[in-house]
């Protein structure tokens, strides 16, 4: 009988796999639970999500909502994305060619990049960055260029982002309300980057997943609304903070009708559609909540920063105060460790706090030094007592190795 001889030559990972690790933010959220922990590291928004929203997808289950939806999303909820389009971020799209439902931010974010950007290209992304906007580049073999924006106020410099385009450049990433800094990009900023983007002839692909996030009286603008700048700005929100379902994995985007059918495609071919019962829960809360609710999620917000940033400058920990999202970054250099990612394991230990390394945010210059290492960043979502602990933790913390 002849004998089959076993060979796994060809079973390894892919040239790419290599490359990524687990992201320091989910491995502080595992060292966390392991811990016992508070997890002010992830985003997880556990705050309750509104009332319509979640009775209005538990009826939508029972009414048999259950199955695929069309690649773009139900006509309802892409209807109410249009009209909150149009009266929150001034920007008028067509919901039947120029708004796509999707899988997340994150999904819109890597469809757009899919459909619009090559192996190769280069990608302006601003610094402190969200680490998933330079993985997902890196994924697909475009270049992130990285642009450092000055601290402690994060200001855009022109002239720096002007040195950093390229002929290879195709695009750029901007984050505003920011995660980590809570960066609002200012009009005159927006203005700046547009100029830019048009003088470069660049794409923006634009994360306002924070938007309603905005504290003492600062304003989000749209810089799709600006001049120019409608046709070549994929513009990215989503449903995950703002309502508090971060596990639905909800988002959308807007985009010129040009692009839009290439988006959905590969946005359909990544993830199909985007859950069909939940998307009419979120239609319901942008159709039913008033803005009060808004309002009162500014507030509640701004209640929590201020709270979070008291307890953190009483530890010891300075915080960049943010002007939106709900992130903190604050100076660690006061607690043991070599680099962030001990800082926060450190951390971890001694306050039952978790925290999130700054390096996760920042590139390494070319001498390998990373402006992050010696931050933290904190999240501030959480409901009232769970923060409040966490803050009573802080104080405690102040008499653990002084400095």
């Amino acid at each position: 009988m002849p004998t089959t001889l076993s060979t796994t030559g060809n079973l390894r990972l892919s040239e790419l796999a290599p490359q990524f690790v687990q992201s320091e933010i989910r491995a502080m959220t595992v060292a966390c639970m392991d811990a016992g922990g508070i997890n002010m590291a992830q985003g997880v928004c556990d705050t309750d999500p509104p009332h319509p929203v979640v009775e209005a997808a538990i009826a939508a289950i029972r009414s048999g909502h259950n199955i695929y939806t069309r690649m773009d999303g139900i006509a309802p909820l892409r209807e109410a994305i249009a009209q909150k389009f149009a009266s929150f971020n001034k920007l008028s799209v067509d919901p039947n060619t120029q708004v796509l439902v999707t899988s997340g931010a994150t999904g819109a974010m890597h469809a757009a990049l899919l459909a619009l950007l090559n192996a190769g290209d280069e990608c302006v992304v601003l610094e402190p960055f969200y680490g998933y906007h330079v993985s997902t580049l890196k994924m697909m073999k475009v270049v992130p260029v990285v642009v450092p924006l000055a601290g402690p106020e994060f200001a855009l410099n022109v002239e720096q982002l002007r040195g950093a385009i390229t002929p290879r450049a195709r695009a750029i990433i901007i984050n505003s309300p920011s995660n980590p800094s809570g960066k609002v990009f200012s009009r005159s900023e927006l203005e700046a980057l547009a100029e830019v983007a048009i003088e470069f002839d660049l794409f923006v692909f634009t994360d306002e997943m924070y938007e309603y996030f905005i504290y003492d009286g600062a304003q989000h603008i749209s810089i799709a609304t600006l001049p120019g700048m409608a046709e070549r700005t994929i513009t990215i929100s989503g449903f995950s903070k703002t309502f508090s379902v971060t596990g639905w994995r909800l988002g959308y985007l807007a985009a010129s009708e040009r692009w839009l059918p290439a988006i959905a495609y590969f946005h359909d071919l990544l993830y199909v559609c985007a859950p069909s019962p939940l998307q009419y829960g979120v239609a319901a809360g942008l159709l039913q909540l008033p803005q009060s609710f808004y309002d009162d999620l500014t507030a509640e917000y701004q209640a929590k920063r201020d709270m979070t940033c008291t307890a953190l400058a009483r530890a010891g920990l300075t915080p960049s105060v943010p002007t939106g999202a709900y992130y903190v970054l604050a100076d660690s250099s006061r607690i043991p460790g070599v680099d962030a990612k001990q800082k926060a394991r450190r951390l971890l230990a001694d306050a039952g706090i978790a925290a999130v390394a700054g390096s996760a945010f920042f590139a390494a210059d070319a001498a390998g030094l990373n402006p992050g290492e010696t931050l933290l960043r904190f999240c501030f979502a959480k409901k009232d007592d769970e923060l409040a602990e966490a803050c009573r933790r802080l104080d405690a913390y102040r008499t653990v190795n002084p400095k």
